[in-house]
């Protein structure tokens, strides 16, 4: 027997008994979380629609069963701070944008999991606690395309404020939604320092529409009800793929953008059942079927959506302290409501 074939026979004996002690190890995992309950909670801003083929599939996979409660990356993080600090938290894992989680990792509401999953990832994308970002969002202008005529699309982020867009531009409340402030305090990075003020400024003194975060503001948008909305560009795409939905989006040289973790709860209820499903989650199984739905995922060969998409040049927001959010809520209450 040749060198060369001992050696490929040593290799795929070690990589089998990889697979056997992977599969031991899920089995294991798989049989402690039927013991806790057979069910794993999850909290999240990721959208129910893009979670749910996700979730049909691990429940499928495994018989444990995933309840998952949807809202604002706020709200997420009030209810699941509100929980951790009466000592009773209902969550085993969160899936929501970065700012959030790391002002609850500071909390203390997170333990550190080192999913397998992690491995499918590239060191880029990669932090020290979270592991890998699973997905990015890209902020921007979205619009009706059947209400906004391609001779009146706005050319830039100050057109929208041109009196003919008047009563026409919903964005979501910075007293209320986190995100909303961390993209107004970066603007700075696609703009310029002076000219981002003076945006965030004109665009308080037009009295846009408020709702509570980036999604109802671009539903409001899908059905003309105000045809201009702050959002999250992969809604091109989403809204169109499951409702044939009329939206675009405005072109501009940059962008912001942001990434979403998934974490494991340090008081999980069922810790079990919250690894695996974060094992799932993050696999390139369910990282293909979020991909599917339209997100911007960072594994090779799924690839955005949009139509563009390839030619945008994203830039990643920087992080702001808890301290940083209050003292530009309060900033942006007086500026927007004046008080």
């Amino acid at each position: 027997m040749s060198k060369r074939t001992m050696f490929l026979l040593g290799l795929i004996a070690a990589l089998t008994l990889i697979s056997v002690a992977a599969q031991s190890q899920d089995a294991k995992l798989l049989s402690a979380a039927k013991k806790e309950g057979g069910k794993a909670v999850a909290y999240g801003s990721l959208e129910t629609e893009t979670l749910e083929p996700v979730q049909k599939a691990f429940e499928k996979k495994t018989g444990i069963k995933v309840e998952y409660w949807r809202a604002s990356g706020t709200k997420v993080m009030d209810r699941a701070l509100s929980e951790f600090r009466a000592g009773r938290p209902l969550y085993d894992v969160v899936i929501t944008n970065r700012n959030p989680m790391v002002l609850m990792k500071e909390a203390g509401l997170f333990t550190r999991y080192e999913s397998a999953s992690w491995k499918g990832f590239t060191p880029d994308v990669m932090d020290d606690f979270f592991g890998p970002a699973y997905r990015y969002n890209v902020f921007g202008i979205l619009y009706n395309s059947k209400l906004i005529k391609p001779a009146d699309v706005p050319k830039s982020l100050e057109d929208i404020l041109k009196p003919q867009y008047k009563g026409k531009v919903v964005i979501s409340d910075p007293t209320q939604h986190t995100t909303i402030i961390e993209w107004f305090a970066n603007l700075h990075k696609i703009m310029g320092k002076e000219r981002a003020e003076k945006f965030v400024r004109d665009l308080a003194a037009a009295k846009p529409l408020m709702v509570e975060s980036f999604l109802p503001a671009a539903r409001r948008a899908v059905t003309g009800e105000t045809p201009i909305a702050t959002g999250f560009l992969k809604w091109v795409y989403t809204f169109s793929k499951r409702e044939g939905a009329p939206l675009d989006y405005l072109r501009e040289p940059s962008y912001l953008g942001e990434g979403h973790f998934v974490a494991l709860g340090s008081k999980a209820p069922h810790p079990n059942a919250g690894k695996a499903f974060l094992d799932f989650f993050l696999s390139r199984e369910g990282v293909q079927m979020i991909a599917e739905e339209g997100e911007f995922v960072p594994l090779k060969g799924l690839g955005p959506k949009v139509p563009g998409s390839e030619n945008w040049k994203v830039v990643e927001m920087d992080l702001l302290s808890g301290a940083e959010i209050k003292k530009k809520r309060n900033e942006y209450k007086k500026l927007f409501f004046g008080s």
